[in-house]
């Protein structure tokens, strides 16, 4: 049985050097994969796991590789693998829960080239790229920008324009997005299922842009944060379904939990005001202040409405913070 280090993308999807004018092999072997080990006790390990693996891409010839937060988060291990098979060991630098970025510190060196860092706001839907994954053209996909438009993910987070492409890339967390010009437009995030008008499913990956690190690069690097005011984080899991926000799960201990609210509730309004979508939902609450605001939810639970007020937390507070090495 092949082990989990021999797959490959079928032929027909992985990029072909002759169609690109940069150094196509080049510009992948700055991708790393990347592993991560999580205290069985940290809060994001019942949802995220203990294990956690994906990639990354070097962005800085210090050491400094780009991924995306979630597998890094709360990390007590961090191991990067370039595609010569070099180990090196990590350190979690930053992760924003903003964005979704992260940054590991490469605490040996790497010897691989720097992705240089582009500009995302000039890609436009219809461009070629290239979604990378660690291990060369045969872990990485040809693909196009088939849209860009806002994403609200239910664990409380939305981006104003995400990026999203085409085909998907089966292992797409951490992966780099490659301009035309050979340059680092995003970070892999997910995998979604769109649905064609001819009733088709077709797997996209969902990029989170790379314009989004800039204001932030040099705060994450110095401080292992953004400089702003933590967001009001509520603790819940929420869905959209016919105009209505519904709870589909709480984070233990979370500030919505503690309030009472619960799976199955329909949130109506937030401080008296209507939403009927996720991003109306995280923007409203987001609107009344920073971290430990009081939110106030309309609540609608087996046929009764009512108020529930909920004093809002920095999500950060929960977190394990990343051991020095």
């Amino acid at each position: 049985m092949a082990s989990p280090e021999d797959w490959k993308l079928p032929a027909a999807l992985q990029p072909k050097p002759d169609d690109y004018t940069y150094d196509l092999d080049r510009a992948l072997s700055s991708v790393v994969g990347l592993s991560s080990q999580v205290p069985a006790d940290a809060f994001t390990a019942e949802i995220l796991g203990t294990e956690r693996a994906g990639n990354g891409v070097l962005i800085r010839d210090d050491g400094l590789v780009l991924t995306i937060g979630y597998l890094i988060t709360e990390a007590e291990e961090v191991w990067l693998t370039t595609n010569t098979g070099r180990v090196v060991p990590g350190h979690v630098l930053a992760y924003d829960q903003v964005t979704g970025f992260g940054l590991v510190q490469a605490l040996a060196r790497l010897d691989i080239p720097v992705l240089p860092i582009g500009d995302s706001s000039r890609a436009p839907v219809g461009e070629h790229v290239v979604v990378a994954g660690a291990g060369g053209r045969v872990r990485s996909i040809a693909a196009r920008i088939v849209a860009r438009q806002e994403f609200a993910g239910y664990w409380e987070y939305l981006l104003d324009e995400a990026i999203f492409t085409a085909p998907g890339h089966p292992h797409w967390g951490g992966t780099a997005l490659i301009g035309s010009g050979g340059e680092l437009l995003g970070i892999g995030s997910l995998q979604l299922q769109h649905a064609t008008p001819r009733g088709e499913t077709l797997p996209l990956n969902m990029i989170v842009p790379i314009d989004l690190l800039t204001p932030i690069l040099d705060d994450m690097t110095r401080l292992g944060r953004p400089n702003r005011p933590a967001r009001p984080w509520l603790g819940l899991y929420a869905s959209e379904t016919e105009n209505k926000v519904v709870v589909i799960g709480l984070a233990t201990q979370g500030p919505a939990k503690q309030a009472g609210v619960e799976a199955g509730d329909n949130v109506l309004a937030v401080a008296g005001r209507a939403v009927g979508t996720l991003a109306s939902f995280f923007r409203r609450v987001w609107a009344l202040g920073e971290a430990g605001v009081e939110v106030p939810l309309t609540i609608h639970r087996a046929g009764r409405m009512f108020e529930v007020r909920i004093t809002s937390a920095d999500r950060n507070r929960f977190l394990k913070v990343p051991r020095l090495h």
